[in-house]
């Protein structure tokens, strides 16, 4: 069990460096949205947070 908790930390940190580095700040707020709303259930959130990457990715792409 302690590996696999591992493994899904060194997972996320890696897409949270990722997000970073293509999409900048603004990326790591919209992506820590998501993870809030995910959390806690609240779909408003969430999904702010969602639209706010997709912009973001459909600008740089």
């Amino acid at each position: 069990m302690p590996l696999i908790a591992i493994v899904i930390a060194a997972l996320a940190i890696g897409v949270e460096q990722f997000v970073q580095w293509k999409l900048g700040p603004m990326g790591i707020i919209a992506f820590l949205a998501v993870a809030i709303g995910i959390k806690a259930k609240n779909t408003m959130i969430g999904g702010i947070g969602a639209v706010v990457l997709v912009m973001l990715l459909a600008q740089s792409g």
